[in-house]
């Protein structure tokens, strides 16, 4: 009796070791999926077991869409709203404005009806110094009486318009604080197609908005963006632009400001403008001192020519004039009192070079003008009708541009 347990409690023993072995196998080994590609199961690593490969799963899915959530936590206090209210005088309609509608409906009536009315406005800043310096919109600030900024935290301040350039709907106000929250400046230089854009502001009134999207495309002219006013390169993105955004900034991955979110093209879905930061980095400064920003210009209304629009022109029986079909930019008109018109250029004429640099497209051109500076003499080369004349041209300075 006492031999029949012994051997019973080493069957018991040999059982339990059995079965730890078993176990421990199966850790080892883990849970794995042979896929029909795999020719025999692979035994999955420590780190595969379930609790850790739900871990790891956890880790990716927090992981993924992080880096907008940090951008906007290191931004975001810095981005404010803009509320403005701006007076206008309204006047009395002419047709109601005569001898026999005053005796109709008597002076009292147009004494009693309203002359000014008082319109308001929103859009988005961001601030760029801790003593209150913000970057926004020319046209979220346009002719404004009172500016009021909120911050994210609460905090408002009344804000005094320092300085408006139009030309590259730029502004820069001025609330009175310290230590304020700033914006990190990026380089809009370095910005590629592809790259991730985040758009930050208060459109339609909805505080603190974020959206997501990509770089879709770069140095898109402001002509091209509807807006031929303007003399910018627009960074093209897909991440929601409305009403209300303007003046926000436009983020990279890193939370650092690449554009001035700006324009949302009429009739379009899902494309939105802003102007490079680097733009008004070298603008804002004087903006902020309250100084004019000075624009160069000659004066022409022109267009891109190429040899098939030439060749479509010159076969249109309507046509007004015929061009040679080569690459440039054709003038089709010429301000009268302007550069252009006392240097003698004239409507017809194309423009193939400047300064030696050959031109393509009126963008170009205009980009040329634009940085040779106020008061400078630039060779134009034209071609008119069968010959080709370089005409000297002095720069003047845009006017109602501030």
């Amino acid at each position: 009796m006492r031999r029949k347990k012994q051997v019973s409690i080493s069957l018991r023993q040999i059982s339990t070791y059995l079965l730890a072995i078993f176990l421990g196998s199966l850790l080892t080994v883990g849970i794995y999926h042979v896929s029909p590609s795999q020719a025999s199961p692979v035994p999955a690593t420590e780190s595969t077991t379930p609790t850790l490969l739900a871990q790891n799963l956890s880790t990716n899915v927090s992981t993924r869409g992080s880096f907008v959530t940090t951008a906007v936590k290191k931004v975001g206090p810095a981005v404010v709203r803009i509320d403005t209210e701006r007076t206008v005088t309204r006047r009395v309609d002419p047709f109601l404005d005569d001898p026999f509608f005053r005796r109709f409906f008597g002076e009292d009536f147009f004494s009693e009806m309203p002359q000014q009315q008082r319109l308001t406005g929103q859009g988005s800043g961001f601030i760029i110094d801790s003593s209150g310096i913000i970057l926004t919109n020319a046209h979220v600030v346009d002719r404004a009486d009172k500016v009021t900024v909120s911050l994210k935290d609460g905090r408002q301040f009344e804000g005094k318009v320092q300085g408006v350039d139009k030309v590259t709907d730029l502004a820069v106000v001025k609330v009175k604080g310290s230590n304020l929250p700033v914006v990190p400046l990026g380089d809009s230089n370095q910005v590629e197609v592809g790259d991730w854009a985040i758009a930050v502001g208060n459109p339609l009134g909805l505080d603190n908005t974020v959206t997501l999207g990509i770089v879709s495309t770069l140095k898109r002219s402001s002509a091209q963006a509807g807006i031929p006013d303007k003399r910018l390169d627009f960074i093209q993105t897909d991440a929601a632009i409305n009403p209300g955004n303007s003046g926000g900034p436009l983020l990279n991955e890193r939370g650092e400001v690449i554009g001035i979110n700006t324009a949302i093209r009429a009739g379009a879905m899902g494309i939105g403008f802003a102007i490079p930061v680097n733009t008004a980095k070298e603008i804002s400064t004087q903006l902020a001192q309250g100084k004019k920003v000075v624009h160069p210009y000659v004066g022409i209304q022109m267009v891109t020519l190429t040899p098939e629009i030439a060749k479509e022109n010159n076969s249109d029986p309507n046509s007004n004039f015929l061009v040679p079909e080569i690459n440039g930019v054709l003038v089709i008109k010429v301000f009268p009192d302007t550069p252009a018109a006392k240097a003698g250029i004239r409507r017809g004429d194309i423009v193939i070079a400047i300064d030696g640099q050959q031109v393509t497209t009126a963008e170009q051109l205009q980009r040329i003008v634009e940085n040779s500076g106020v008061d400078k003499v630039v060779q134009i080369k034209v071609r008119r009708s069968n010959e080709t004349k370089t005409i000297p041209v002095r720069t003047g300075e845009l006017q109602n541009a501030a």
